[in-house]
């Protein structure tokens, strides 16, 4: 005889247990949580407690802030206590450029209302007595930093839990599970019994990775061997002992009841069969090694010598899961329905269960988090992202790269070249440097030698400003080539793909056949989901175009949403069956002219304009659009057709001053325009309205998902705007979340930012808190400064993108004024 329950948990660590207490906190009650062993005896049971708020991005560190807020009220909530206190913490810097790192992050605390300073060698002895300060360049002291005992967090949850009404089985395991018509529809147990549900939560820690396998779900993680020590009672010791983290030897120290524990992260960390014979058993312990352990052993005892004054207690070694990114996997599977996934906390479990169990719970719940949480959203990684043997080869750096120094702009070198466009080749033969933010090897710049093509990370002047310069130069004079083969396509067909996509889009997409569109696609509250282009190639069908990093998430959008409406519509992702290559710059329309019958003239091919063409021998689909700012064509040619492509272009373009560009190049380019990015400058917590986007919404069609919200915050007014900026005087490394304040008040943050390369300007994007109603004449009137690495700049808003504000390079004026 079946169970049944709306949810089921699986996994009773801290994430699992910190879901299921948020989730009694919303009211919803009918969920069962299975845990195959204990509570607790997987891997949070040996975590070593260290709570930490501050993030680099404000979204994760509210995320993580919230466990201050809550542990310390979970023992007048439930009556057990988390053992939580507050110590303070302090995170060290032995060269200047980890400092400049430490400083954009104490920003950060700023904006987020924690007490943060930035302190000198005299100070960090003052706060950490014993410590050794010779090589400390200097530190972040975070006031909130504290500790919590793990296993007393997940009894409180667990209370909570019970006492609302939640089930908790343990000894209980998962064996697989029932789906019907692409949704997760229960659970097998073991013992035969299937608990029919609507909702699966994967919380199975360093294990998640097999349970997601049981149902076809990949969960892009890998178990580590993770290793700290626990000392005797250290005599005379602080009390409290702040939490002490030397990010560039890569340990980390807290005190522990009159002891010491010491731990780190480690490059090429020991990988750790989870599907072995050990890897069932509760409480698992892993044999020491020392030898593994010895360079964080030494590191210690050179910056606190008490530890060589005292025992070693214990030597913990416990399996850990890492992802990919060290980032967490959060949210539903684009990949089956009702299947969510919170996992790969990357050794930060406890802290992180809290603010993960909210959103968690707000995600069920409400569909959506009350955080854009899409930099942890499990809908990032695709099927090959999973695969054992490239989240082994990951491992070498991912763990090392908690506490390394975050380079800016800095590539993963471990788990690559594995997908590479029908251009690879011949950029590299071109001496492209290569990068690969979303999986796919791209060129980020093209190095004229060696030396130039050898990335020297820096947190000032970029060295491929000059490359990147000089591509942008001869771009805008001539012609350029940019790989742009990762975008998302997407094919949606059938007889009712008119209705889905009106349905779905902000804009008006029911346009004739040949024509782009650019849109949004949002949320009920208006929030953009997607950013798009839409190519009406047929009477039933369109393309559409998104950026690399969403294929799943937006896939998945279109595909639910045909399936909700039981539309006559079929989606297909052909992202891996084209390359497409942006020819951009004044000359371009000129070089495919001399390559083609097609009459590409302004007449014939105005912007905006997508249909099939000849380039040489080679068919493709031409679409005159532009990121850049410049004239351009993007050209989609089938995969086997693209080298051909390629020298066909080359050949013919040095009479036309051809040259490859590349993604840096085209990001300076779209920033001097004020072009958006998501997942950046928008996402699903911005309205096209707040984001200046409102050009590309069409009121007058009918109704499409999110209009209502956007016509009520049309009539109220918007209480923030998406605004351009220039510094003043300077051009300082920008990047992200850099505090903006509006006449000397805090009034928002960086979106994204970047030098424009044919400008010379530091430009950032960012939104700024507004009155409802206020004109964007009055916001432009304020004084506005931004804050980077501890130093404040003057910032000068632009009413019009700096280069070229009227788009007579893009667009003729004739079209213009059509």
């Amino acid at each position: 005889m079946n169970d049944s329950a709306r949810i089921v948990i699986i996994g009773g660590g801290v994430i699992g247990l910190g879901i299921a207490y948020h989730l009694a906190e919303l009211g919803m009650t009918d969920v069962v949580l299975l845990e195959r062993n204990q509570l607790t005896s997987g891997t949070s049971w040996h975590a070593a407690g260290i709570v930490g708020p501050l993030r680099a991005s404000l979204n994760l560190t509210k995320l993580a802030q919230y466990a201050t807020e809550l542990f310390p009220r979970l023992e007048e909530l439930t009556g057990q206590a988390s053992g939580y206190r507050r110590t303070g913490g302090v995170w060290l810097a032995r060269r200047p450029e980890r400092m400049d790192e430490l400083k954009r992050i104490a920003h950060m605390g700023d904006v987020c209302g924690l007490k943060v300073e930035i302190v000198d060698q005299a100070s960090i002895s003052e706060r950490v007595r014993g410590i050794v300060v010779d090589d400390i360049e200097g530190a972040l002291w975070v006031e909130e930093d504290g500790q919590a005992n793990p296993v007393d967090i997940c009894a409180a949850y667990a209370k909570r839990a019970r006492v609302a009404g939640i089930r908790i089985l343990e000894g209980v395991a998962c064996a697989g599970f029932v789906t019907k018509n692409g949704r997760v529809a229960g659970v097998k147990l073991a013992s035969g019994t299937i608990i029919d549900c609507e909702t699966v939560v994967n919380c199975a820690g360093a294990w998640a990775r097999d349970i997601g396998a049981l149902v076809g779900v990949p969960v892009p993680l890998q178990a580590v061997e993770h290793m700290y020590v626990v000392t005797e009672p250290v005599a005379g010791l602080q009390d409290p002992f702040p939490i002490v983290r030397d990010l560039d030897e890569c340990i980390y120290i807290k005190g522990d009841s009159g002891k010491l524990v010491l731990g780190g992260f480690e490059p090429n960390a020991k990988i750790f069969d989870i599907r072995g014979p050990a890897g069932s058993r509760p409480f698992l312990e892993l044999p020491e090694d020392w030898n593994q352990f010895e360079p964080f052993m030494s590191a210690g005892l050179k910056l606190l010598p008490a530890l060589s004054e005292t025992g070693i207690r214990h030597f913990m070694n416990g399996p850990e899961s890492f992802t990919p990114d060290t980032r967490p996997l959060m949210g539903e599977s684009p990949y089956l329905r009702g299947f969510y996934v919170a996992a790969g906390f990357n050794s930060t479990g406890m802290m992180s269960s809290a603010g993960a169990g909210k959103a968690m719970a707000e995600w069920i719940v409400d569909g959506e988090p009350g955080l854009d949480l899409w930099a942890l959203d499990i809908a990032r990684f695709d099927r090959s992202a999973a695969a054992r043997s490239f989240v082994g080869a990951r491992m070498e750096e991912a763990v090392a790269d908690l506490f390394r120094m975050h380079w800016p702009y800095k590539q993963a070198t471990a788990g690559r070249d594995i997908r590479r466009s029908g251009f690879h080749q011949a950029f590299a033969d071109a001496g492209a440097v290569f990068g690969a933010p979303t999986g796919w090897e791209r060129p980020l710049w093209f190095g004229q030698d060696e030396a130039g093509r050898t990335p020297n990370y820096s947190v000032g002047a970029q060295k491929w400003w000059a490359a990147a310069k000089a591509e942008v130069d001869r771009m805008s004079r001539g012609v350029g080539l940019f790989e742009l083969s990762p975008f998302t396509k997407l094919e949606v067909t059938g007889c009712d793909a008119v209705k889905l996509m009106q349905h779905l889009c902000a804009n008006d997409i029911d346009v004739a056949e040949g024509r782009a569109v650019y849109t949004q696609i949002l949320n009920p509250r208006g929030g953009i989901e997607a950013d798009v282009t839409v190519l009406r190639s047929g009477e039933d069908t369109f393309r559409v175009i998104s950026g690399a990093a969403t294929r799943q998430k937006d896939l998945a959008w279109i595909r639910h949403h045909a399936q909700d409406l039981d539309l006559n519509a079929s989606v297909f992702d052909l992202t891996s069956s084209e390359a497409v290559l942006g020819v951009m710059g004044p000359r371009s329309r000129e070089l495919l002219q001399s390559l083609t019958d097609a009459d590409l003239s302004d007449a014939a091919f105005p912007f905006s304009t997508s249909r099939r063409i000849d380039i040489g021998m080679t068919d493709v689909r031409a679409t005159r659009v532009s990121f850049v700012g410049e004239l351009g064509f993007e050209l989609y040619v089938p995969v086997e057709c693209a080298q051909h492509l390629l020298a066909t272009l080359a050949a013919a373009g040095a009479a036309h001053g051809l040259v490859f560009c590349g993604h840096y190049a085209l990001d300076g380019c779209r920033l001097e325009k004020a072009y958006r990015h998501w997942g950046h400058d928008i996402g699903p917590k911005d309205t096209p309205l707040e984001a200046g986007l409102s050009f590309a919404v069409s009121w007058k069609k009918g109704d499409f998902i999110g209009r209502e919200a956007l016509l009520a915050q049309k009539a109220e007014g918007v209480k923030r705007r998406l605004m351009h900026f220039a510094v003043v005087d300077a051009n300082p490394l920008l990047l992200h979340d850099e505090p903006i304040y509006r006449d000397g008040k805090l009034a928002g943050l960086t979106t994204s930012g970047g030098l424009g390369f044919r400008t010379d300007l530091s430009l950032c994007l960012g939104y700024i808190t507004c009155e409802p109603g206020e004109t964007a004449a009055r916001m432009q009137a304020s004084r506005y400064e931004i804050a980077v690495a501890g130093t404040r700049h003057a910032l000068r808003p632009l009413d019009r993108p700096p280069y070229d504000p009227t788009g007579a390079r893009m667009r003729p004026r004739e079209e213009r004024n059509s």
